[in-house]
């Protein structure tokens, strides 16, 4: 391992003590996984705006981040959503109804960004993520690995 340091604005620094206090771990070993993370990630072409909201769920508490989690869309989107994809299968979909569905899948796939950064935060601070607390409709449960 290199012991090369760096200096870091004294605010992110206050974040990686703020996730370590969280996840009872050494600031140090936060910085070095958040780095490892940043280098092993693909990056993303999002717009700026998405980019920013993705960053500022890290001050969301748990139980916001679990809502987010959770999130479903819309049944009567999901339902739009699938008759267009029927359509567009059958080639009988107009230009309205296809810009329409390509909207609905953009939404979906924001969604789904959004959850997976919810979840990749809960398990930063150490909640256990299950496919059992991912549903909805069973009762909230956080387990704190140690």
């Amino acid at each position: 391992m290199s012991d090369y340091m760096i200096s870091i604005p004294d605010e992110l620094y206050e974040k990686a003590r703020r996730v370590a206090e969280q996840t009872s771990r050494q600031v140090e070993e936060v910085i070095r996984t958040r780095l490892e993370d940043a280098l092993d990630s693909p990056v993303y072409d999002l717009p700026d705006d998405e980019t920013a909201e993705l960053k500022a769920m890290a001050c969301l508490s748990d139980d916001a981040l679990f809502g987010m989690m959770r999130e479903q869309m819309q049944r009567t989107k999901q339902e739009r959503m699938s008759g267009l994809i029927d359509k567009n299968s059958d080639g009988a979909i107009s230009e309205a109804e296809y810009q329409e569905l390509t909207a609905l899948v953009e939404d979906g796939q924001r969604l789904m960004l959004r959850k997976a950064q919810a979840m990749r935060y809960l398990m930063d601070r150490g909640h256990k993520v299950t496919l059992e607390n991912l549903d909805a409709s069973q009762p909230q449960e956080r387990h704190v690995q140690t």
